[in-house]
Formats: structure tokens, C-alpha cells, sequence
């Protein structure tokens, strides 16, 4: 216990470090492009003074390092004031977009994960034989594929040819009048698309470590002396290789939900939805800097608490391995 508290220690103090030092870049990035947020709000006729109001209302009149301080304060207390763009605060606007991408990305890893071990565990089993090494050329053909081909190859398939599945948006025009089911299954056929587009690449990823993994354990003394003592080929695999092999698959784990959580643009702009990642690069190109830096400040923390839940993870399933390890 005393260990584990040791290290949640250093890893929170490690990542508000990382925190601060991901706000203050994208600080110093924004303030460095192009373009002037207030010249939406401002006429070429209108004067001096009433410029002057404008950007005091933005708190751009103030020198660039106060303009910092005030903005690191802000953003670990979680007020990022005002977006330029949408006139409400911030976190407002984070909240209408960020369930849409919540959802997105723990459907998405919960299905890379099932997929990636139900393919190993079948490619395993079936070590050097035909399924193996179809599943191992499918995985390399996956995870060479751009996103974008994936997206528009499926719409051009399921939604333009075959007219089974919706093309874009989360919903339906008639989403409200449908029954609790049928709000589900709507959900369901929207999602469908860019679940799959999103998937593919990093189940490929997954099912990769962990086959690899499945191969390293299987030779290893432990395995050969459970084979020794009559254990079946079952309950090796199950209770005592897939465990051992699945350890650094759940690190990558923690750093996909993290990019699934910044957003994954190509994805949400070939199906039209409304989550972080087209939220972020809107508020980029808008100069809306307030935006900008509560949608950085988001994905990094997700990404921050994703991998320090794996690590916890880890560190709970090495102590149960070891535990099982000295019974046995």
C-alpha cells in the first residue's frame, strides 16, 4: 500500500508538472498565430474608443505576461472565462461536446480491447495456421489505412449503395418523436460508422502487442512448468498467459482513450459530429483563445487520469499475478 501510495504521489505530481507545461505552450502557440480575435466585433467605423472597450472586454488591453498569469490561474480552477465566438463561458461549451466524444471513446476502446483478445486469443490457438496469418495481414492492412479512406470508403458502402446506414450527424431529424428503443437503435445506427472508422486502427494496434505477447509468455519457464504439472492448455492460456500478456496492452490503453478524448477530427468531420475534436481546431482557426486553451486543458487531463488509471491498473494486476505466482 504503501508503495502504490508512493507512486500515485509522484505520477500526480509529475502530471499537474505536465499539465501546467501543456497549458502554457498552447498559451504561447495561440497568442503567436495570426489574426486578432476581436476584428469580428470591430467595423472599420467604429471608433477609437469603442475598439478600446472591446478588447478591454476580452482581457487583450493587458500586457501578454499578465494575460498568462491570469490564464494559468484560471485554468486550474477550471474557469477559462468567456469564449469569443460562442459569448458563454468555456466549460459551457466543453460540456455540450464533450459527452458526444466521452461516448465515442469508451465504446470505441471497450471495442478495440474485446475484438483485439478474442482475435489473438483465435489467432493464438491457431498458431502458424491459415487464421493466424490472415488475421496477422488483415492487422497490417488495418493499421496502414488513413482514417479518412476508412470513413469514406464505409459511407460510400453502407450509405450510399447499400442505404442501411445513416451518413452523418448523432440523430435523426425525427429523433424526438421515436419511443426510449427506438432513440436507442437510432443512436446505435449513427454511431455505427464512425465507432467502426474510429476502431479499426487501434484494434489492429492492440491485437499486434497482444499476439506478440501471447507468442513471448507461451515460452516462457513458468508456462512449460504448469504443462509439466498437468494443467490443461486452457486454463494456462486463460488464467495465467493472457493475464502476463495483456499488462503492456493496458499502458496503450490508457494513451488511445487519451487521443480518443482530445477528439478525433478526420472521423467527426467525415460524419459530421459534434465532439472535441472539431470543437478544438473550430476554436484554433477563430483565434478564440479562451476555447482553445479549455479544449487543450480537457484532452490533457483525460490523457493525464487515462494513463494514471492504467498505471493503477497495473500495478493491482502485477500484485494479484505475484500473489497467485507464490501460492501456486
Amino acid at each position: 500500500m504503501k508503495n502504490l501510495i508512493k507512486i500515485l504521489t509522484r505520477r500526480i505530481l509529475t502530471s499537474l508538472l505536465i499539465l501546467y507545461l501543456i497549458i502554457s505552450y498552447i498559451f504561447i502557440l495561440v497568442r503567436l498565430a495570426p489574426g486578432d480575435p476581436t476584428h469580428k466585433f470591430i467595423s472599420p467605423d467604429l471608433k477609437s474608443e469603442y475598439v478600446k472597450k472591446v478588447q478591454e472586454s476580452f482581457n487583450l488591453d493587458k500586457p501578454i505576461l499578465s494575460q498568462y498569469f491570469t490564464f494559468i490561474s484560471n485554468s486550474f480552477k477550471g474557469d477559462f472565462g468567456y469564449s469569443f465566438n460562442h459569448r458563454i463561458k468555456v466549460e459551457n461549451v466543453i460540456s455540450e461536446y464533450l459527452p458526444v466524444t466521452l461516448i465515442i471513446a469508451l465504446l470505441s476502446l471497450s471495442i478495440q480491447l474485446i475484438a483485439s483478445i478474442l482475435l489473438s486469443l483465435a489467432a493464438f490457438k491457431s498458431d502458424g495456421g491459415l487464421l493466424d496469418k490472415l488475421l496477422s495481414r488483415a492487422s497490417v492492412i488495418s493499421y496502414a489505412l488513413p482514417t479518412f479512406v476508412i470513413g469514406v470508403f464505409l459511407v460510400m458502402i453502407f450509405s450510399v449503395y447499400l442505404n442501411v446506414l445513416p451518413a452523418s450527424g448523432i440523430q435523426s431529424y425525427n429523433h424526438g418523436d421515436l419511443s426510449f428503443i427506438g432513440k436507442i437503435l437510432d443512436y446505435a445506427a449513427h454511431l455505427t460508422l464512425p465507432l467502426i472508422t474510429v476502431s479499426l486502427v487501434g484494434t489492429a494496434v492492440f491485437y499486434k502487442y497482444l499476439r506478440d505477447n501471447l507468442a513471448t509468455v507461451k515460452n516462457q519457464q513458468f508456462v512449460l512448468f504448469l504443462k509439466a504439472n498437468g494443467y490443461s492448455e486452457n486454463k494456462i492460456l486463460l488464467k495465467h498467459i493472457l493475464p502476463n500478456s495483456i499488462l503492456p496492452l493496458i499502458s496503450i490503453a490508457g494513451i488511445e482513450f487519451g487521443i480518443l478524448m482530445g477528439g478525433t477530427l478526420l472521423t467527426e468531420v467525415i460524419f459530421g459530429i459534434p465532439g472535441m475534436g472539431r470543437l478544438t481546431i473550430d476554436a484554433i482557426f477563430t483565434n478564440d483563445y479562451p476555447l482553445v486553451i479549455g479544449c487543450a486543458f480537457t484532452s490533457a487531463l483525460f490523457m493525464i487520469l487515462a494513463n494514471l488509471l492504467a498505471d493503477i491498473v497495473k500495478i493491482i494486476i502485477n500484485r494479484n499475478l505475484n500473489i497467485e505466482g507464490a501460492l501456486a
